[in-house]
């Protein structure tokens, strides 16, 4: 999988399908999107992409009071390779950015960059004032635009599935729902300090569960981890110093 960090060499992806969001848990909602794009991308004999955006959007907009995030960058970037995408691009999230018209959106990341076919969810806005939609783009009929394909709303049951729904059901602690939603267990990346410690790498806004003492795997290896009141993460398993850590944090004891 190949990673851009914004646009400056103006990658071209021919023909191309492509999604853009934030993702951020990459739940069975987005997983679902995910799997149109490699489909009809395997069907053109294409490449897949994602378009994402860092910082999160709330983060330049000043309305991040209270945010936490299901995941960081790199966490992000690990599920969507996970999901067999092909291609990344983080798009620097600014406020000149968050000016830009859906028109000028399209025009300058998607058609420059070659794309043939944009999936989009079924609620996702984008542009200046979220003006952008799936009704804009299907009555559209610009030169170069790519074929607009919309993925309808999920649901686990008769839940709906979504960003904001799974964020509360992570800080309440139900990490057995919580899995269902995500179709895995909830992962927390960080470098380990040689004592067990595990340090997100955005500790300011990274989704912590509750404390207490959680199964867990590390890197392969079942574990356990505890999370203490003011947010520390440690582990039983040794690790080495500034090793990178990926841990799938399950279920809480206590709830077994």
């Amino acid at each position: 999988m190949k990673i851009y960090h914004g646009l400056g060499d103006k990658p071209r992806f021919e023909r191309g399908v492509a999604t853009l969001g934030s993702f951020d848990g990459v739940h069975c909602g987005h997983r679902a999107l995910l799997a149109e794009v490699r489909r009809r991308a395997a069907m053109q004999g294409v490449e897949s992409v994602v378009y994402t955006f860092e910082p999160h959007p709330r983060i330049t907009l000043r309305c991040a009071e209270g945010l936490k995030l299901l995941n960081t960058t790199a966490e992000k970037a690990v599920l969507l390779e996970a999901e067999g995408i092909d291609n990344i691009v983080f798009i620097p999230f600014t406020e000149e950015f968050s000016r830009l018209s859906p028109q000028a959106f399209i025009s300058d990341y998607i058609v420059a960059c070659g794309i043939g076919t944009l999936v989009v969810g079924f609620n996702h806005r984008f542009g200046r004032d979220k003006q952008g939609d799936y009704a804009y783009l299907s009555s559209s009929h610009q030169p170069l635009w790519p074929e607009v394909v919309e993925v309808e709303q999920q649901f686990i049951g008769d839940e709906k599935v979504s960003s904001t729904i799974l964020r509360q059901v992570i800080a309440g602690g139900d990490m057995a729902r919580a899995r269902c939603m995500l179709g895995r267990d909830y992962i927390f990346a960080g470098s380990a300090d040689g004592s067990g410690r595990v340090v997100s790498d955005d500790p300011q806004y990274k989704l912590l569960p509750p404390a207490g003492r959680y199964r867990a795997v590390i890197n392969g290896c079942k574990c356990t981890v505890c999370i203490s009141d003011d947010g520390v993460v440690t582990a039983d398993i040794p690790t080495g110093r500034d090793e990178r850590v990926y841990i799938n944090i399950g279920v809480k004891y206590a709830d077994l």
